[in-house]
């Protein structure tokens, strides 16, 4: 009888001693993730300027299926995540196997390439910009010499995207340097035995190191997707820089120069939220960009769960 008096107060004992361990984090899950999202959600269904609150219902979801800015704003970051992050992950790849292979200097090149991830992102931006300025520019400058006209790279609308990728690609030596310990980490002698076999490189890449560092392939691919869904910063400075703009008196500065090429998602949250204080409207934007981050997220990761032994993707 005593046994089964104390078995529940053991149980409950041991059940308050997890909460208090998990209290911490659960504390700051609370805090910090549940309670902006609830609050998110509740304001999403109001007019909200910071002073006055009035509940519109759906009113700011209806405004943003007509929202010519914001239907701009969606294909300029899906537009990031689908071409943008691929050719930035193939890049650092490609980067981390070059300096595997390398018999000597290996420590400079990697050194070399891991520095601009280190600049911050608004001095390298600006950098960026003058680098690529169409009159001025040392790349166009190298191009008139062999009697190529270079681009407008970040004022025409065609070429201000594939501008940032390129920016993207120079800082890409964080990733890069993730990608050097996958390899670097996987067996001499599994390569020994494939080649033995008569596998060649593309056969070892496809059927050895794709599968064996597919985990660090995935975390990078869902921490890119991720960053590209919060683009801001660099597109901003590159649209301000290129075309002028200062913030003088009685002059507005609406981001997503040239022709709204790129204005991305996370712009267009901060125009609406802090520059229009329309708070209710930015918070259907913050949800929008919620749910694609975890919709990416998903499908990433049932994505890279198809690897088979053979490297291929199901």
């Amino acid at each position: 009888m005593s046994l089964t008096r104390t078995a529940p107060r053991w149980r409950r004992r041991e059940g308050l001693r997890a909460l208090l361990w998990l209290s911490p984090w659960l504390t700051g899950f609370a805090v910090f993730f549940l309670y902006p999202l609830l609050a998110t959600v509740y304001f999403s269904f109001h007019r909200y300027d910071l002073f006055t609150l009035e509940f519109i219902g759906l009113d700011n979801y209806r405004y943003l299926l007509r929202d010519p800015r914001a239907l701009v704003a969606i294909q300029n970051t899906l537009w990031l995540v689908v071409f943008m992050v691929p050719v930035q992950l193939v890049f650092a790849l490609g980067l981390a196997q070059l300096v595997t292979r390398l018999k000597a200097g290996a420590g400079f090149f990697r050194t070399v390439f891991y520095l601009p991830s280190l600049v911050p992102l608004v001095a390298g931006t600006v950098s960026f910009v003058f680098l690529l300025n169409p009159a001025t520019g040392p790349l166009n400058q190298a191009l008139r010499l062999i009697g190529v006209s270079g681009p407008d790279w970040f004022g025409d609308p065609a070429w201000s995207k594939p501008s940032l990728t390129l920016l993207g690609m120079w800082g890409i030596g964080n990733v890069m340097v993730i990608f050097l310990a996958a390899l670097l980490d996987v067996p001499r002698h599994l390569y020994e035995a494939a080649e033995i076999d008569g596998a060649g490189a593309w056969r070892c890449f496809r059927s050895i190191t794709l599968p064996l560092i597919s985990p660090v392939l995935m975390f990078s691919a869902v921490t890119g997707v991720i960053y590209a869904l919060q683009y801001f910063t660099q597109a901003m400075i590159a649209a301000r820089v290129a075309s002028g703009s200062t913030d003088s008196p009685g002059t507005t500065f609406v981001p997503g120069y040239p022709e709204m090429s790129t204005l991305t998602l996370p712009q267009w949250l901060f125009y609406a939220g802090f520059r229009d204080y329309s708070m209710g409207y930015a918070c259907v934007l913050a949800l929008l960009l919620f749910a694609a981050s975890m919709a990416f997220t998903l499908v990433l990761l049932r994505r890279f769960r198809g690897l088979d032994e053979e490297g291929g993707l199901r």
